[in-house]
């Protein structure tokens, strides 16, 4: 009984990290009007959260190491609860970036804290859905913002997901006997070999190279498409707006949907061979949208959010099994920050090429990043492996 309350308080939370995620995306249109600034300063502000976020997920471990999970989680949700309410009440721009900075270091100190938790405690299908549950949240704060939007304001956005963030902290503030009854499983034979490799502890180990490719090139993806799947409809194949709108609302849906499939099928499949498997669905939708036709370039983009769901979870659960429990805390972090970096960085690199060039690159740069995905993880399956009897004696 104890283990599913903590469960429970654990997905309650994931819906509460993705609630913030686009409400500045949402509210920008009249929050720049308000601070009598230009509409491309989202794109510093939304920056400015990522540094935080990145800095924070590369720290993560050394929090881990100090601090339990239950006191990270709610240390980080107090934070990000108290910068939605200054949002609400910020009197100008200025404040808005200093804002941001505390914003993204509570984001990624909690997403680190509760993805290494899960890994360890839980079984793999619990990590899908908990992705899913993301999703969640995520579709709920554009809708929380656009409720209030036409009626008092973006600021009433930002104060009700405050209230929600101050909700869970004082949720996970009463679930602590919880996470303390939690016990965690006995060490195994790599466990201890792990822990006596002293003089390879701190060192980082093999294939993590590899590992860190992967989460960049995945979540750079993911958000690439997001964010110029739209533009590359209207501008090169004369789709209406509204059409292409509901295309990317299709992608992010097929995302959310592989994720709660992801986690029954997570029973009959290693965490392996869903990447496996995600990472060649993906790779065939993005070949499929390469065919110049509605139905088959619907089709692909479906494809790509279903081949893409399973990747991320998987990989943060896989994570233990790749580099062992002992390493797993500081390299959780490591992993998150180059998800974090990919998301931040590769759409506005694209934006970049594209500028020089055309957006009709957008399919065939999105077929070769699939390319490099299953290159790295192949490598990365080939690399890391667990130790034989024989390499523990």
């Amino acid at each position: 009984m104890t283990g599913f309350l903590l469960l429970t308080v654990i997905y309650i939370a994931f819906i509460s990290l993705g609630l913030p995620d686009a409400l500045l995306g949402v509210g920008w249109p009249l929050m720049h009007l308000e601070f009598n600034a230009p509409i491309s300063m989202a794109g510093w502000i939304f920056m400015t959260i990522a540094a935080g976020t990145i800095l924070s997920s590369l720290l993560s471990g050394r929090l881990l190491e100090r601090f339990d999970t239950k006191q990270v989680t709610f240390g980080s949700g107090l934070v990000t609860a108290l910068c939605l309410l200054g949002f609400y009440a910020a009197p100008s721009l200025i404040c808005l970036f200093a804002l941001s900075i505390p914003l993204g270091l509570g984001a990624g100190a909690v997403d680190a804290a509760l993805n290494h938790y899960v890994a360890e405690h839980y079984q793999a299908h619990h990590m899908n859905w908990l992705h899913s549950f993301w999703g969640v949240g995520a579709t709920g704060g554009p809708l929380v913002m656009a409720g209030v939007l036409t009626e008092n304001g973006w600021r009433d956005g930002y104060l009700i997901v405050a209230l929600i963030q101050f909700a869970l902290a004082f949720l996970l503030l009463l679930s602590f006997p919880l996470w303390k009854r939690e016990v965690k499983a006995e060490p195994s034979a790599f466990d201890r070999h792990e822990t006596a490799a002293t003089s390879l502890e701190r060192k980082l180990p093999k294939g993590i190279s590899y590992a860190l490719a992967t989460f960049l090139l995945y979540c750079g993806i993911e958000a690439l498409i997001g964010l110029w799947a739209s533009s590359y409809l209207v501008q090169m194949k004369q789709f209406s707006v509204a059409s292409a709108a509901t295309w990317v609302s299709i992608y992010y849906g097929s995302i959310t949907l592989g994720r709660f499939l992801s986690g029954f099928l997570s029973f009959r499949f290693t965490n392996r061979q869903m990447i496996r498997l995600g990472q060649t669905l993906a790779l065939i939708g993005s070949l499929i949208f390469l065919i110049p036709t509605t139905e088959t370039m619907l089709i692909g983009l479906i494809c790509i959010g279903l081949g893409l769901a399973p990747i991320y979870p998987s990989m943060l659960h896989e994570t233990p099994q790749r580099f062992g429990p002992v390493r797993a805390k500081r390299l959780m972090g490591f992993q998150m920050a180059f998800a974090y970096t990919g998301s931040t960085f590769l759409p506005p690199l694209f934006g970049l090429a594209v500028s020089q060039t055309s957006l009709g690159l957008f399919p065939l740069v999105t077929v070769l990043i699939m390319l490099g995905m299953l290159f790295n993880t192949e490598r990365l399956n080939l690399i890391t492996h667990q130790p034989s009897k024989e390499e523990l004696t």
